[in-house]
């Protein structure tokens, strides 16, 4: 019996390469290549055709490389790495059949092929060549440092070609842009996370890449602590302000001083004296540039000064006080005044009246 079946397996072979039972054969794929992002799901479609004497009993898809081996061609269902990702569909009325594989990773990589199993002993087909399916890992390729105003190209890199078109993030906030290539001028607020996407893929953008924009000093201004009169013998305390990526190192001076005076963010004089008067200024400088700040008057004032000052407020204050009371005094001796002027012409217009009458 053994004898039998191997000499009929090389007897179908034949028959089947010079067209006997191969001429109703046949599985067109819809692609002969598919490329998919990393994590994604893929459908892998074709079409077939058989004898039309013969029952079809079974359909499933196999991994190409295994068509060479008879004893080794089963289901995608029977691997573990494939059992719970793997779906088939078909519409036999059509002849059409769908592998839907879920979750793709590079480990997918290969070609598909799609199998038929009919009713009679060694009527089998398999669709040679199959759908080779590419796996991309999306990454953005961009430099990590840029200069202010400089233009810059963000690469969304695939390893194989998706014609779906991209969708590009930052900070996970989605962009206008949707082509492969996203090109920004460097503006500081340009700085931040960016990620790519396949359309229609939006859920799963590659790995985030930090652009970080780079500027030299700008906007240098200087404050005093306390901020209003110096008396002698106080602290001083002078704060550099600056807006810089990298920090700005800062460095202090004193108009008509050739050299550094101090340096660091502060600049600190304790026991100020009339010696320490004058006019500063910080200068901030990175890598990129520097700039300077406007110069501030920092001038002392003496005790007696103060109390001079003082004196004169308050007798400013005393003198308008004296002036206020100085006009209610008056305003009331002329109401007084007024008042007495009536009461005389009241007395004698009734004196004039009692004449009369006793000339009478």
């Amino acid at each position: 019996m053994k004898v039998r079946m191997m000499l009929h397996f090389p007897l179908i072979f034949l028959l089947m390469a010079c067209g006997v039972f191969g001429e109703d054969w046949n599985v067109i794929y819809e692609n002969k290549s598919i490329c998919a992002p990393k994590g994604s799901t893929v459908n892998l479609t074709c079409t077939y055709k058989y004898p039309e004497k013969l029952t079809l009993t079974d359909t499933f898809w196999i991994m190409c490389e295994k068509q060479n081996k008879p004893e080794d061609i089963q289901s995608l269902k029977e691997y573990s790495e494939y059992k719970d990702r793997v779906e088939y569909f078909e519409d036999k009325e059509k002849k059409k059949a769908v592998l839907r594989l879920h979750n793709v990773t590079e480990n997918d990589e290969r070609a598909y092929c799609f199998r038929l199993v009919t009713n009679t002993e060694g009527q089998k087909w398999i669709g040679k060549e199959g759908v080779k399916l590419a796996v991309s890992a999306l990454q953005v390729k961009a430099p990590q440092l840029v200069l202010e105003k400089q233009t810059v190209n963000l690469t969304c890199e695939t390893t194989c070609s998706l014609t779906e078109g991209f969708i590009w993030y930052k900070n996970g906030q989605t962009l206008t842009i949707q082509s492969e290539t996203l090109q920004l001028q460097s503006e500081r607020s340009d700085s931040g996370r960016y990620s790519c996407a396949a359309r229609g893929h939006e859920h799963l953008p590659s790995p985030a890449v930090s652009i970080t924009v780079m500027y030299h000093p700008q906007n240098v201004s200087v404050s005093i602590s306390p901020s209003g009169v110096i008396v002698e013998g106080d602290s001083v305390t002078l704060n550099c302000s600056s807006d810089s990526n990298p920090p700005a190192e800062i460095s202090w001076f004193k108009e008509n001083q050739s050299s550094a005076v101090g340096s660091g963010q502060s600049f600190s004089i304790s026991s100020f004296n009339a010696s320490h008067s004058g006019r500063f200024y910080c200068e901030a400088q990175n890598q990129h540039g520097s700039q300077r700040s406007a110069s501030v008057s920092v001038t002392v004032k003496g005790v007696w000064n103060i109390m001079y000052i003082i004196g004169v407020c308050a007798t400013v204050i005393a003198a308008g006080f004296g002036l206020f009371f100085l006009i209610i005094i008056i305003i009331m001796y002329k109401r007084k005044k007024i008042k007495n002027n009536d009461s005389q012409d009241t007395d004698n217009h009734l004196n004039g009246s009692q004449d009369i009458e006793q000339k009478k």
